[in-house]
């Protein structure tokens, strides 16, 4: 897919706006005003498994069994509910029929590859909500870095037997991989077919050449010439790992339900002190988002010779005498396997070390996420301050208390943060997650348009127009700032749920001056484009304003039919109307430029572009510029078109144009006969009119006709 141009400009609205009284702080000097209220609320979810003291979770607790505090307050529970998670196997699937058994089906046309616009593919959930009600959340976390070819290929065959043989109804897996930068192969998913195609499609011996080479008493004598000791480089590969895990954690943060995290690693490597500060942080962000980490030593059980296996030269010098190669090497596996079992210590999770079946790592982490309950509150401490606070949650009745090992939850929080005090990390990674939500952000009024127009045979160019009304932003202009940043961004996905398009964009707007007087007046629009083939797809898009905070979503689902095997009506693309053209040099910024399909565009021409009127809201002192293009597959010269534009007011036709007869212009390459039409609308009076657009090819006697509402002020 390629994404083709993004440019923002500004529209004035219909003169009748300008009449409109303003309401709130925009009201006369004289009037009453508006009242506002704000109110601050932070919903704080912990996860508590209860287990008595024969490791059997302990259930039948109601909400007034519980006390919570929060930094020494005690806080009223508002949401509680208990998660059953089952421990039984689940059958295994159906053997599927052989291969040779299965009729093929035809290949449909390959989509260009599209890098995700973010690399947060956890799905994230709303405060308070369950999106996994009743599942256990299993992360299998592969570190392609740290395990040479055979260790990967033995973790790949372990998650392959947790899938076939361990896994429960209850169960839910992602996985992610780490080779140059973290990627999520799939989000939470019970599926096993695809689980096991996604293990197997991992490619081995990927994220190799990050070894160093120390220079102590093991390191094998190669014969070569002295090299410097590279050790130092141990340190930021090391941080490198640890990092990797913690921006997975931080993914997983935004669900409210516990998470342990499998990770399959050949040891890790610490130099002395100097990971400490990273491990720390890992940690921390572990603790933060409720997840445990469970690692498991890929290696297995492993049996080392005092001088080294035969896969490596023996040491040279006199510590291959005095045994100390041989102490240097086991201190250093040992090392190795201390971090692993440091992370886990540290997070409530458990490390699998020398061991060859590798899957009971993972059997230990669906054993510890047992049936839990789920307990809400909404903090008393209102403060957006970002500050830690300890959370102490106890059972009150002293003879169940006594009954119970011990209460597993998160032991505190960080608190929200306001707008103003994000970081760039934290606004991208709400930008990420707002995108990834279920349900839309509706801050700010979003209004779009997709539109399609034939390329070739199996592409066409999709524009995309989306409008954003200027008093949605008026609120930044009047806390004094000079300019904002707009941020957009969006994708688009097939019907299987394959990305296949992408935007990634900011826009600054200027709120001082003439521009901002006529703010409220305005209305702001942002247009970009794709190339796509024929189908069906969703389209989910999000702008934020970057002073207030304010974000807005939009949603669609659209269809892009295959006007090649249209054999009744003429095909035609989607119809544009519009009341204003934009040169391109005016506009004030654009994502990407590409030339060639810049040329292609259908909008863009003679060095302007036709600006969609995405309400459809026209005024009478206007023309209304209408677009829109026949196709004549077989064609080689341009058979003649008949085409008008008529005006209902209910059944009734209001106004016709003169019928517009073309008979050139045929497009060799898209087949297309462009239609274009100006339309006074003097003539009309205000009102709501459907308008119709009626096309008819002679030659072929085929015909087609497209319809839409639209409005007409004064």
């Amino acid at each position: 897919m390629r994404q083709i141009t993004s440019t923002f400009l500004v529209v004035l609205l219909a003169a009748s706006a300008q009449q409109r009284p303003q309401t709130g702080q925009n009201a006369p000097t004289g009037g009453r005003g508006t009242a506002r209220f704000g109110a601050t609320t932070q919903l704080v979810v912990e996860d508590v498994i209860v287990k008595s003291k024969d490791g059997a979770p302990v259930e039948g607790l109601k909400p007034t069994d519980f006390s919570i505090t929060e930094d020494g307050k005690a806080q009223k529970i508002s949401i509680f509910e208990y998660q059953t998670l089952e421990n039984e196997p689940a059958p295994a699937p159906p053997v599927r029929p052989p291969a040779e058994t299965i009729a093929a089906a035809p290949a449909p046309p390959a989509q260009p590859a599209v890098k995700p616009v973010t690399a947060i593919q956890i799905a994230p959930e709303k405060p308070g909500d369950l999106k996994y009600r009743d599942r256990r959340l299993l992360v299998m976390f592969f570190d392609m870095t740290s395990m040479p070819i055979q260790d990967q290929m033995r973790a790949q065959s372990a998650a392959q037997k947790f899938l076939r043989t361990q896994m429960t109804r209850s169960d839910l897996m992602a996985i992610m991989t780490f080779s140059s930068d973290i990627k999520v192969v799939e989000d939470f998913t019970d599926d096993r077919d695809k689980l096991e195609t996604d293990i197997k499609k991992l490619t081995v011996g990927e994220g190799q050449g990050f070894e160093t080479q120390d220079s102590d008493d093991s390191t094998a004598d190669t014969g070569a010439a002295f090299q410097q000791d590279d050790s130092e480089f141990a340190i930021f590969n090391t941080d490198r790992q640890l990092s990797a895990l913690e921006s997975a954690v931080r993914m997983l943060g935004s669900l409210n339900e516990k998470k342990a995290l499998v990770y399959f690693a050949s040891g890790m490597t610490r130099n002395g002190v100097d990971n400490q500060a990273q491990l720390q942080a890992t940690i921390n962000a572990a603790i933060r988002a409720n997840v445990s980490f469970y690692p498991i030593d890929a290696r297995g059980l492993v049996a080392t010779a005092p001088l080294g296996d035969a896969t490596k030269g023996s040491p040279g010098g006199q510590g291959m005498y005095s045994g100390s190669s041989a102490r240097t090497a086991t201190a250093k596996f040992q090392g190795q396997q201390e971090t692993l079992s440091t992370l886990a210590s540290d997070t409530g999770g458990k490390a699998l070390l020398d061991s060859n079946d590798l899957s009971l790592g993972i059997v230990q982490a669906q054993k510890d996420v047992s049936s839990y309950y789920i307990i809400g509150y909404y903090s008393t401490n209102e403060a957006l301050d970002g500050h830690f606070r300890r959370i102490k949650i106890a059972v009150k009745d002293a003879a169940t208390a006594a009954k119970i090992a011990k209460l597993d939850y998160r032991q505190g929080y960080f608190a929200g943060k306001q707008f103003n005090k994000f970081t760039d990390t934290d606004k991208e990674r709400q930008l990420a997650e707002a995108l990834l939500l279920g349900d839309p952000v509706t801050d700010m009024s979003l209004a779009m348009e997709v539109d399609y127009f034939r390329l070739a045979r199996d592409r066409y160019f999709v524009p995309l127009a989306v409008k954003i009304p200027g008093s949605e932003i008026e609120l930044a202009r009047h806390g004094g700032a000079e300019s904002t940043r707009l941020d957009f961004i969006g994708e688009v996905k097939d019907a299987k749920g394959t990305l296949v398009g992408n935007v990634r964009d900011n826009i600054e707007v200027k709120l001082k001056g003439e521009s901002a007087q006529q703010l409220a007046k305005t209305t702001l629009e942002y247009d970009t484009g794709f190339s796509v083939g024929p189908g069906t797809y969703n389209v989910k898009f999000l702008a934020r304003e970057n002073q207030t905070g304010k974000m807005g979503t939009f949603a669609l689902k659209f269809v892009v039919p295959d006007l090649t095997t249209e054999q009744k009506y003429l095909p035609i693309s989607s119809v544009v109307l519009s009341n204003q053209r934009e040169k391109l040099d005016a506009a004030v910024a654009s994502a990407e430029r590409d030339r060639k399909l810049l040329a292609e565009h259908p909008l863009v021409q003679d060095g302007q572009k036709l600006i969609p009127s995405v309400t459809r809201v026209f005024r009478k002192d206007q023309n209304m510029y209408v677009y829109l293009e026949a196709y004549q597959p077989a064609a080689t010269t341009t058979q003649p078109v008949v085409a008008s534009v008529s005006f209902y007011r209910g059944k009734v036709k209001a106004f016709e144009t003169e019928p517009l007869q073309v008979t050139e212009g045929l497009n060799a390459k898209t087949k297309a006969v462009p239609l274009k039409f100006s339309v006074p609308l003097a003539k009309l009076q205000a009102g709501r009119y459907t308008c119709q657009v009626s096309v008819l090819d002679p030659t072929t006697q085929k015909f087609a006709f497209w319809r839409a509402p639209i409005v007409l002020l004064p």
